[in-house]
Order: C-alpha cells, then sequence, then structure tokens
C-alpha cells in the first residue's frame, strides 16, 4: 500500500488556513466571555438519537457531540462554555461528511436559539475580516453576501416554496429528509447565509417546543451555498419529556432494527438542574470548507480513513 505524498501536501495551503480560522474561532469565544472546555471523547453511554449511529469502544462508545458532558456542565453552574472537538458517527462518508470529524459546539445559560443565531452572524463575519476577506466571500462560483442580519426561513415556508409535496405529506409519508435533500437545502443560503427554523417538534428531541406554537420546536440550521452548516436550539430542559422524548427515539431504533443503547440516566439527572440555555453545535470542517471554498471535506483535513 503507498504513501500519497503529494495529495498531502497539496492541501498545505488549505491545512494552514484551517490553523489561522481555528485561532481566529477561539479569539471569537474567548473575547465574548466564553470559556473553552475539555469533555470525553469515551463516553459509557450515548444520547438516544433515531438516526445517528455511534462508533463501539469496548463497551462504552465514541461521542457523536459532546452534548452529553457540556450540558452536565451547565447544570453545574457554567453560564459559556465552548468546545472544538473530534467526534465519531458510524456509516457517515461522502462529499460533505466523514466518520470521524471536528464539531465547534457552544452553550450559553438565560439565552435562547435566537441569540445562537445572531452569534453565528457575529463568528462567521468575524473570521472573514480576520482573513481579510470582508463580509463577502466567493463560494463555489457564487458570491454569499454575510452582512446581518441574514433570513430566517420556517420549515414550512420552505416547503411551500420548493417542495412538490407539502410539510405535513412529506411527515405523513416519512419523506421529510428526501425533500429536504433533493428539494429545499440546495436552494438555501445562495446569495447570503440563511437559518432554517421552526422545525416539527417531533424532529427536535432535544429542543424546547416554542411558545404558543407548541407543534414546532426552537431549532435551527444554517446554510450557506447550500452547505449545512450547524444544528442550533433552545434547549429542552424538562428531564421528564426528556425522557419521554428519548423513549420515542430508541422506539423508531428498535423499529429499524439497529440497537437500543441505555438510557443516559446521569445526563437527564442532571438536566432537572440545568438551567434555561442555548445551544448549537456547528461542523468546523464545513465551515473551513465555506472559507477554502471547496465542496469536498476530503481536502480540508489532512487524512480520511481510505489515507489510513
Amino acid at each position: 500500500m503507498s504513501f500519497n505524498k503529494n495529495r498531502l501536501a497539496e492541501k498545505k495551503g488549505t491545512l494552514k488556513l484551517r490553523s489561522t480560522i481555528l485561532r481566529t474561532v477561539r479569539d471569537f469565544f474567548f473575547d465574548r466571555g466564553y470559556t473553552e472546555v475539555e469533555t470525553p471523547c469515551r463516553i459509557p453511554v450515548p444520547i438516544p438519537e433515531a438516526h445517528i449511529h455511534p462508533e463501539v469502544s469496548d463497551t462504552w462508545f465514541l461521542h457523536t457531540s459532546p452534548e452529553i458532558c457540556m450540558k452536565q456542565m451547565l447544570a453545574a453552574g457554567y453560564d459559556r462554555i465552548y468546545q472544538i472537538c473530534r467526534c465519531f458517527r458510524r456509516a457517515e462518508r461522502g462529499s460533505r461528511h466523514l466518520p470521524e470529524f471536528t464539531i465547534l459546539e457552544w452553550y450559553a445559560v438565560g439565552e435562547d436559539y435566537l441569540f445562537s443565531m445572531g452569534e453565528c452572524e457575529s463568528l462567521f463575519g468575524h473570521v472573514a475580516r480576520q482573513l481579510g476577506r470582508g463580509l463577502t466571500l466567493t463560494y463555489q462560483n457564487t458570491s454569499i453576501d454575510l452582512t446581518p442580519p441574514w433570513p430566517r426561513v420556517a420549515v414550512a415556508e420552505a416547503f411551500e416554496r420548493y417542495s412538490p409535496i407539502s410539510l405535513d405529506q412529506a411527515m405523513a409519508r416519512r419523506r421529510f429528509d428526501e425533500m429536504m435533500g433533493l428539494h429545499i437545502e440546495p436552494r438555501l443560503g445562495l446569495d447570503k447565509p440563511e437559518f432554517l427554523i421552526d422545525y416539527p417538534a417531533s424532529l427536535g428531541a432535544l429542543a424546547r417546543r416554542k411558545p404558543g406554537a407548541p407543534q414546532v420546536a426552537e431549532r435551527f440550521e444554517l446554510y450557506a451555498g447550500g452547505l449545512e452548516l450547524c444544528n442550533g436550539f433552545s434547549e429542552l430542559t424538562d428531564s421528564d419529556e426528556q425522557r419521554r422524548r428519548f423513549d420515542i427515539e430508541q422506539g423508531t431504533r428498535k423499529r429499524a432494527g439497529r440497537p437500543v443503547h441505555p438510557m443516559p440516566d446521569r445526563f437527564l439527572a442532571a438536566l432537572s438542574a440545568m438551567p434555561e440555555a442555548a445551544g448549537n453545535a456547528l461542523g468546523f470542517d464545513r465551515m473551513v470548507m465555506l472559507y477554502a471554498d471547496t465542496a469536498v471535506i476530503d481536502d480540508v483535513t489532512a487524512f480520511t480513513p481510505e489515507d489510513l
């Protein structure tokens, strides 16, 4: 088996850019009063999620995100925290997916998903300015204006605009992901980053329901140039409700013939002490893809599984 020296050497400029973005992100959060934290990547029990599959590590698991530990820190009195770490998900490989990838995740006590959207606007603008780009990026031959505020479109409205079937029909026929991937996501954030907000409550297992509109969850995703960048919530802090939602997720896994893992009881116990907070998980590799103007995640990481 040969060593591909040329391919690794070709990435040098992009990996230097990645390093600069990493430093700039840390400066951004430091200046805004966040504490950088480190939590274990190997945990005894994962969060039950129907469509995300953790890697097994002996009798434990490699985390799919640092959420399970970071929320326990919020319950213990930490108010603004962030982390940049490696995460692991089985059976995720494609032009925008790796089974081992980097997440930038942050939480702010006393805030909601609107606050997190504002932090996204500030973060991406800060990075662009530090790179000398101003507030205009070119991604895949498209000019993207980073000037805030960025549009916010409800999921139901996006289905009305772009999908051949309604949101209700997509949910009833279990075709939500299909409609999103084929008809909606490619049209989001093409000239300006765009927030897709207010997901059906059943698609926000860790998000609180919206006051006055309990059929939707206070969840958002950010898109730029058709590229999904992050997933944020107003966090659910009701441990009993969270347990009920986890039961639903586990039931979905069981019906699909997937492994059903134990309930994360320590996390649920901590949740009852957690204050209201906003959280966001941003795919750092995809963030670098945006600034590096590449459509392939392999270009922004030194090694892919195939290189090892």
